[in-house]
């Protein structure tokens, strides 16, 4: 049972989770009376919770049958690795010229468990998202932050999951964390790029396919 005051902003942020978690699936229908019943709500701060979903493009309400888990086209994937080229790129070059050392190691702590032996895909695909999510918690640009945030292209990234396979990624990872403990921000930033343009090509060749 959710308890609060404004009971729209803890459902929407429990619905988030949800949609991030894949407990509700790209494409899967919203029932209503469900939801509601299972977090202990009313109608109302549900539809609200809702309404800001839809805003933020992760839900779609479709005329005749209701509101669903927004399903991602190849086009608006494209849209949002051009953005995370840019804003991640800024992030990371931002992060290298701090020459933190704990920030390093944050970073250097998600890959650790994939340098040996089978990688868990699930695993992965988690750390592979926390990994591009702290760069930009540890830049230190609120307004860039803020932009990431807002435009909600880290939820969109866990929707996506993994474009290419942890055994492409993961060397890009690498290397953009040793152009980053280098303290190299003109590296780092080239590395990151280069490592989002190369998901991207290969979505806009699924694009290509799909027209």
């Amino acid at each position: 049972m959710i308890e609060h005051l404004e009971l729209s902003q803890p459902v929407y942020k429990k619905l988030k989770d949800m949609i991030l978690t894949h407990e509700l699936i790209p494409g899967q229908k919203i029932v209503q009376e469900k939801i509601a019943k299972q977090l202990g709500v009313s109608r109302t701060p549900l539809l609200k919770a809702l309404q800001m979903l839809e805003y933020e493009m992760l839900v779609e309400s479709i005329p005749r049958r209701g509101m669903f888990v927004k399903n991602m086209d190849w086009r608006e994937m494209v849209e949002v690795f051009d953005c995370r080229e840019c804003l991640e790129g800024m992030a990371v070059n931002l992060l290298t010229e701090k020459k933190n050392a704990s920030y390093v190691q944050r970073l250097q702590k998600l890959m650790e468990p994939f340098l040996s032996g089978e990688i868990d895909i699930v695993k992965y695909r988690k750390a592979d998202a926390k990994f591009h999510q702290t760069i930009i918690d540890l830049c230190g640009n609120a307004m860039l932050k803020r932009m990431y945030f807002f435009g909600n292209i880290y939820a969109k990234v866990v929707q996506a999951g993994l474009v290419r396979a942890p055994e492409e990624t993961l060397p890009e990872h690498l290397k953009i964390l040793k152009a980053i403990e280098s303290g190299n921000p003109k590296l780092a930033e080239q590395e990151l790029r280069q490592h989002v343009h190369n998901s991207r090509k290969l979505l806009v060749e699924h694009l290509k396919e799909s027209e």
